[in-house]
This record gives C-alpha cells, sequence and structure tokens, in this order.
C-alpha cells in the first residue's frame, strides 16, 4: 500500500483543523502564535503534496513551502517581540485582559 495524496491532503485539513481550534479557544497569546505555526505547516503539507503528485517535475510547491517558513519565521519572531512587550508592561499574556485601546 502506497501513501497517495489523498492521505497528505487528510493529514494537512486534521493539522490545520487542530491549530484553527487551538488559535479560537486558547487565551494564551503563545499559545494562540504556536497554533498559527501548526496551520502554516499544515498548508506547506498540502503545498509540497500537490506540487509531488500533481507537476513532479516542477518544484512550484517546494518553493511556495520555502516563502510561507520564512514568512513564518518573520511572524514567531514579531508575534514574540509584542507578546514580550506586552507582558512587560501588563505582567500578563492573557488575551482576554490585554485591551491596548484602554488605559
Amino acid at each position: 500500500m502506497s501513501i497517495g495524496l489523498t492521505h497528505f491532503l487528510v493529514l494537512s485539513a486534521v493539522l490545520f483543523c487542530i491549530g484553527f481550534y487551538g488559535a479560537l479557544s486558547r487565551r494564551n497569546a503563545i499559545v494562540i502564535l504556536m497554533c498559527i505555526e501548526i496551520m502554516l505547516n499544515a498548508v506547506n503539507i498540502s503545498l509540497v503534496a500537490f506540487s509531488r503528485y500533481v507537476t513532479p517535475v516542477a518544484m512550484t510547491g517546494q518553493i511556495f513551502a520555502i516563502f510561507v517558513i520564512t514568512v513564518a519565521a518573520a511572524e514567531a519572531a514579531l508575534g514574540l517581540a509584542i507578546v514580550i512587550s506586552i507582558y512587560r508592561s501588563r505582567d500578563t499574556i492573557d488575551v482576554e485582559k490585554i485591551d491596548l485601546m484602554k488605559w
């Protein structure tokens, strides 16, 4: 039995749903950032799987995946910097207690 495109897409969908549920249900800002990273990795799996099974000669899926990884790294760095800044000023990273428009 070989692993086909369907298996990769199911894995990608499951990972995306786990990340989406975690991003919507958690209150900790760091956990929300980790769930967004899981969602981006699910997208990478589907990009590489489609590239491998639809156009195996072209490397477009892998190139897009590298671009998504680069954007995810920048997002993680900026997100953590913002979370650290908020923690220093508010002493919490609970997203329900952070309302920056209110002084």
